[in-house]
């Protein structure tokens, strides 16, 4: 946590219930202004009852050396969460059409991609690169995920989708980016950069795109 200084410590004050009314108070200003619908305003507000923090925990990388820890925010309760799988519903088909002549998606569509590939190109001299980011999911900034909405829609050629303008979908993304906080040994924390590995937007477009 410290390596990357993605979080920013909070101390003790719980930001959970002025984060469930900033969330509300914006989707109802969407709503209100008729940006969104009245089924997809209560689809996306949050449940005040319900609501929780994200909860971080970390999975061992046993394949790097020394076994560094993969941070993981599960947000099942979380704020923006419905936003974040709406979005996702909403944009992974646009991805998965403009991305599939050069997206692997399984070990099976390799191995055969690989196959028509070398009937051509293959020969004694060719070799094959395997490539890792450190940190990915912590270490692009913030607005950098917007963008990479916004050219992703751009380059789709709509300007809305399901009936929602792009500048919304990109204020809807910008919110579950801009928005995810934890609790961590006797502390609030907030995430500052990057995006949380286990949000269903950021799983999606941030790791592929």
């Amino acid at each position: 946590m410290i390596k990357t200084k993605a979080y920013q410590d909070l101390g003790t004050v719980n930001p959970l219930e002025p984060l469930v009314e900033r969330t509300n108070n914006f989707l109802y200003g969407l709503w209100y202004n008729k940006h969104i619908t009245q089924k997809q305003y209560e689809k996306l507000k949050v449940n005040k009852e319900e609501a929780e923090l994200a909860h971080l925990y970390f999975l061992p990388k046993a394949h790097k050396p020394g076994t560094p820890l993969r941070p993981i925010m599960s947000g099942l309760k979380s704020s923006t969460i419905a936003i974040s799988k709406w979005l996702d519903g909403l944009l992974r088909p646009l991805f998965d059409r403009l991305a599939s002549e050069t997206a692997i998606s399984n070990g099976v569509q390799l191995i055969k991609q690989v196959e028509r590939w070398s009937a051509t190109y293959l020969s004694p001299a060719t070799s094959f690169i395997t490539m890792d980011v450190t940190d990915l999911y912590t270490m692009f900034p913030e607005e950098g995920g917007v963008t990479v909405i916004k050219r992703l829609i751009e380059t789709s050629g709509l300007k809305q989708i399901d009936g929602v303008k792009k500048e919304i979908i990109l204020a809807l993304t910008r919110s579950v980016i801009t928005n995810n906080y934890f609790y961590l040994d006797g502390s609030y924390y907030k995430q500052i950069k990057g995006g949380t590995m286990g949000s269903p937007l950021t799983l999606t477009f941030f790791a592929n795109i």
